[in-house]
């Protein structure tokens, strides 16, 4: 079992590092990967958190010690890596 934990300030790696291909407010083509999405505040989370025009790939994506590590170089790698594999 995976263990989840809260999203670390100051990391925003899952808003980074993998692709988004759903529009989104501010960006109707999507975000591609290694891009910041606009929608990070000054402590790198969302603030779309919560509310219905959240592409639902965010919604469903959870923190856990897997994909965040225990930093967040560690996160921004696990999550680039991932956005290689599944890229084709």
């Amino acid at each position: 079992m995976t263990e989840s934990f809260q999203c670390r300030r100051n990391c925003g790696a899952c808003c980074i590092a993998p692709s988004i291909s759903t529009a989104m407010p501010g960006m109707p083509k999507g975000k591609p990967a290694g891009v910041a999405c606009i929608h990070l505040d000054e402590n790198l989370l969302c603030k779309l958190f919560g509310q219905s025009t959240r592409p639902q790939v965010c919604s469903h994506l959870r923190p856990c010690y897997e994909m965040c590590g225990t930093n967040r170089n560690q996160a921004l790698d696990y999550l680039t890596q991932l956005e290689q594999l599944t890229s084709n």
